[in-house]
């Protein structure tokens, strides 16, 4: 949950919470891409995902920050599972469009049809939604103690980070996950982001975005500008340079000063907002993904991306002592383990929904 809670509507709906985005290599030949919403499922969200809700893979294949390929997911109603009543059951379908479909819309060349809990595959296309475990791993405590610091008492506090508590074990989510063959996407080198956008009665609304981790969390949280999450869920990546790259430029300039980290915190704030905006996730295709400080190429289920970047926002090695379940993490389609049962979630407190406050 990398980015939750972090618009308005994504706290009064959890299916419009987009929380976090993974690219990294499938089968051979094939990308999979697998988008994270719902916080919680179970103890504090539902598992059913939103009826007009357009929920998009976006591709930059030329490097201009705009979508070329555009893979489109669709939900019907949901309806109660057979004798559960906490759990829905819901068609989908999955499109890819290209050129101004691309952009906006739901129009695309139709893929594959499915139904959630179920693995659905055509023409070697896979795609699985449904309750999934959470293999985001932060110390949300520790966070909120080092930026308190650093809004607050314009200090730097490293050692917020001493007693690990990772927030989200043996939580799940709904992961809605697209293997595809990789010559649908393109070739070489990739930008990508995800969206969900309102789509139905109305004209279409963006309401979240996805380009990298923890972005809105570390780099776009000042407690006097919390208006710029709003602006970043609902703007492109094309519009990051003019519209955030200050904020960001500002934040690490501040944090690498407080810190001491860096000879010239000005000079580094200015290569941190160029090295993060626009906001996209870059990958070559086909190769193994790995999101490391000094390397962003896709990102797999087990990067530890809290490390990577707390430690590049001030400039110096900081670990929040916990990492990902990777005893969670499969081989196979869709590369998600079983989620955490009632038994092994026993202790677990359920997420505080800002809007029941």
């Amino acid at each position: 949950m990398s980015h939750h809670f972090d618009t308005k509507l994504a706290k009064e709906d959890p299916s419009l919470n987009l929380c976090d985005f993974y690219l990294f290599e499938g089968v051979p030949g094939t990308t999979v891409m697998a988008m994270i919403v719902n916080p919680d499922v179970g103890l504090s969200a539902s598992d059913a995902l939103h009826p007009e809700g357009l929920y998009a893979f976006r591709f930059d294949l030329d490097g201009d920050a705009h979508e070329d390929v555009t893979f489109k997911f669709r939900f019907a109603e949901p309806r109660h599972a057979d004798g559960e009543e906490h759990l829905h059951v819901q068609s989908f379908e999955v499109r890819r469009a290209t050129g101004d479909d691309a952009v906006r819309g739901a129009a695309g060349d139709l893929l594959v049809e499915g139904e959630t809990g179920k693995v659905a595959t055509k023409s070697g296309v896979r795609a699985y939604v449904g309750i999934a475990p959470e293999l985001f791993a932060g110390d949300a405590s520790a966070l909120h103690a080092l930026l308190t610091a650093f809004y607050q008492n314009h200090r730097y506090d490293g050692d917020a980070f001493q007693h690990p508590q990772n927030f989200f074990a043996r939580r799940n989510v709904t992961a809605i996950v697209l293997e595809v063959p990789t010559d649908l996407i393109g070739q070489g080198k990739v930008h990508s982001w995800a969206t969900i956008s309102l789509y139905g009665h109305a004209p279409e609304m963006q309401v979240s975005r996805w380009g990298l981790p923890l972005i809105t969390h570390i780099f776009l949280n000042d407690p006097t500008s919390q208006d710029l999450k709003e602006q970043f869920n609902t703007s492109a990546p094309s519009e990051d340079v003019d519209r955030f790259s200050k904020a960001v430029a500002d934040f690490t300039e501040k944090m690498t000063t407080y810190a001491g980290s860096a000879e010239n915190p000005s000079e580094y704030g200015r290569q941190t907002a160029a090295l993060l905006c626009p906001v996209t996730l870059p990958y070559e295709l086909g190769t193994p993904a790995t999101f490391e400080r000094g390397r962003f190429n896709g990102r797999s289920l087990g990067d530890d991306v809290m490390d990577v970047m707390l430690s590049l926002a001030c400039n110096k090695p900081l670990a929040d002592g916990v990492s990902p379940d990777h005893d969670r993490i499969s081989v196979e389609f869709p590369y998600y383990g079983a989620p955490y049962t009632k038994d092994e979630q026993i202790g677990v407190t359920p997420v505080p929904h800002p809007s029941k406050k």
